[in-house]
């Protein structure tokens, strides 16, 4: 007697079990470089209008989709159904829709045409990070923008960057140990539980590979902005500190077009 098919199994994502802990760091409107830096970035480089449309590969929990006007036709795709659930929670009403699967995997749905996709602080966190801006590439119409915003890749290698003072001259400087190796490498999401953290992964690429990435999908550079934390010390050492972030970018933002030719 042949056995029954089994169930599909959930997609296996560390952030699904971060859920909890994720959602009380980031809110309704994000963390603070959400609302100060990234998501402002972000929403001036995509220039959308009234009718445009919207892909977002590694929504989370829908920070962007809340930043958009209702207007504007939106699509969030993002693996772990936690952080759907949230987003579905926190963002009621408007032309919104979420899809649960991996960005950087063929999407389950059909739809080519839209006229911007982003992916906003979620490439790092993608094994196949190709994949990703292969699946914006096929989902977007001739001439569709897509804008990319990561960590650093130069300046914020988890594990392989560090700060330093230079007592000497008085200044502080960034250390890298690593760089043009891919690496994989995980991410304890709260620090202060130990061993009993959620356990997350980033996945390291050099601006080689991803400019590669993006110029085998027909994608044109556009735009590269480098963006700065807004902070700012008080104190004795207040110089040296803010002169350090303003030296050192802790973001970098792509704008890209898809080539029509």
């Amino acid at each position: 007697m042949p056995r029954p098919p089994r169930k599909p199994r959930p997609l296996d994502t560390s952030w699904q079990k971060s859920k909890k802990w994720y959602s009380r760091s980031v809110g309704e409107k994000g963390h603070h470089y959400h609302q100060s830096v990234v998501i402002p970035g972000v929403v001036r480089l995509l220039a959308l209008e009234k009718d445009s449309s919207l892909l977002d590969l590694g929504c989370g929990q829908g920070v962007l989709a809340r930043a958009i006007g209702p207007a504007v036709a939106y699509h969030g795709v993002d693996s772990a159904p936690a952080l759907l659930d949230e987003a579905r929670r926190l963002t009621p009403g408007g032309s919104r829709r979420w899809t649960k699967a991996d960005a950087s995997k063929p999407l389950p749905f059909e739809s080519a045409n839209f006229s911007h996709a982003a992916v906003v602080l979620a490439l790092q966190n993608m094994e196949n990070g190709k994949g990703a801006i292969e699946n914006a590439a096929a989902r977007l119409r001739p001439d569709g923008r897509l804008v990319v915003v990561l960590n650093h890749p130069c300046f914020r290698i988890p594990r392989q960057s560090s700060w330093g003072t230079d007592e000497k001259n008085g200044g502080q400087y960034r250390r890298l140990d690593r760089y043009a190796t891919p690496m994989k490498i995980p991410i304890r999401m709260n620090p202060s539980l130990g061993d009993k953290s959620p356990t997350t992964w980033t996945f390291h690429a050099s601006l080689s590979d991803l400019f590669s990435w993006l110029s085998d999908s027909r994608f044109l550079v556009e735009r590269l902005e480098e963006w700065h934390s807004d902070k700012h010390s008080e104190g004795k050492e207040a110089k040296r500190e803010n002169r350090a972030r303003s030296e050192f970018p802790l973001f970098l933002a792509l704008a890209a077009r898809k080539d029509s030719r």
